[in-house]
């Protein structure tokens, strides 16, 4: 019983080579659920770039995820988190060579540097995400006196969608000191454009999801059938003993332990956006919720919601029933993927 990532490995690793010959200077992103790969996994495909395709830098979204980067990719290994002396300052891999720290905050850099030696940093400039930064006086005045630190360059964190040319070019023109930039989100024509407009200035695109998961055909979540049974009508089933009527009962492994079915709030825009959600709504709330298992090639209800490592769900009567063992496809989101097994092949 088990939920598993079937990786084609060959057409999975020659898009990971296409994009970083498009992007030399690409900054891969290994943290969460590792993409639904697993961080080990991920990290061990970064020291693998970094001989073939010459990676020099990684990053990882928190200090806890940074102490097995240091361990297992040879290069240096960008925290994404900003250093904050109240939350961090007691940490022991601080001084950690390898480690470049991100800074937000204009009273976190001196405090960083009375707890590592010479430690190198990257500039956090506050975007129109509002998440962490300085504005872009704070952040030239840290360039231009860091201290016991090595700036060795500036971090702009932008919202998803692109276009952001004019906000990045407002920032390397209001600090005209930074010459290496590290940015989210921002397009292959927008890099180009801003190597065009400033062959003096490094623009090194951070990039996770579009990396690890940018060609999905090379991907397939897959569970088991593990029991099959018919349901008469009005034939009570599962926790909550729902009647249905005449259907056949799948089991399939895969639950909320896997992250199927879980969703982070989606973003509603447009009215038939709205009017799908509306109508999911509407469906739910009759009893009926479409599930992510395709089983013998047809989509299929959940019956109820997943359970922790299994889901039941159902077919149609006139449907021909799988057979115990069989697999079925799932889709599911690979930011929330905890799977038993990744499978290369």
């Amino acid at each position: 019983m088990s939920l598993r990532l079937h990786v084609d490995t060959g057409r999975w690793r020659a898009h990971l080579g296409r994009a970083l010959a498009a992007s030399p200077d690409l900054v891969p992103v290994v943290k969460g659920n590792g993409y639904g790969f697993g961080n080990d996994r991920l990290l061990a495909e970064c020291a693998r770039l970094g001989g073939a395709a010459g990676v020099a830098t990684i990053a990882v979204g928190t200090y806890p995820e940074a102490g097995a980067a240091v361990d297992a990719f040879p290069g240096d290994v960008l925290v994404l988190e900003p250093f904050r002396e109240v939350l961090h300052g007691a940490l022991a891999q601080l001084g950690h060579p390898a480690l470049v720290h991100t800074v937000a905050a204009p009273e976190d850099l001196p405090a960083l540097c009375a707890r590592a030696r010479s430690p190198r940093v990257v500039l956090e400039g506050l975007t129109s995400m509002n998440r962490h930064g300085m504005p872009p006086p704070q952040l030239g005045a840290l360039v231009a006196e860091p201290g016991a630190a090595t700036v060795v360059g500036a971090t702009l964190h932008l919202p998803l969608g692109g276009g952001h040319l004019d906000e990045v070019q407002g920032w390397v023109e209001a600090v005209a000191g930074v010459r290496s930039w590290f940015v989210s989100h921002v397009g292959a024509g927008e890099l180009a454009a801003l190597a065009g407009a400033h062959p003096d200035r490094r623009f090194r695109p951070r990039v996770g999801t579009a990396l690890w998961l940018g060609d999905q055909g090379a991907l397939a979540v897959r569970a088991d059938v593990l029991d099959v049974r018919h349901l008469g009508r009005g034939q009570p089933a599962g926790y909550r003993q729902r009647r249905t009527g005449g259907t056949h009962l799948v089991v399939v492994s895969g639950g909320t332990a896997h992250g199927v079915a879980v969703e982070a709030p989606g973003a509603v825009s447009g009215l038939r956006q709205r009017a799908v959600v509306v109508a999911e709504g509407l469906l739910e709330a009759a009893g009926r919720v479409r599930s992510p298992f395709t089983v013998a090639g047809r989509p299929t209800w959940f019956l109820e919601p997943p359970h922790m490592q299994v889901s039941m769900v159902v077919l149609p009567e006139r449907a021909t029933p799988p057979s115990i063992g069989q697999e079925a496809l799932v889709r599911v989101r690979h930011t929330l993927l905890r799977a038993d097994a990744v499978v290369m092949s």
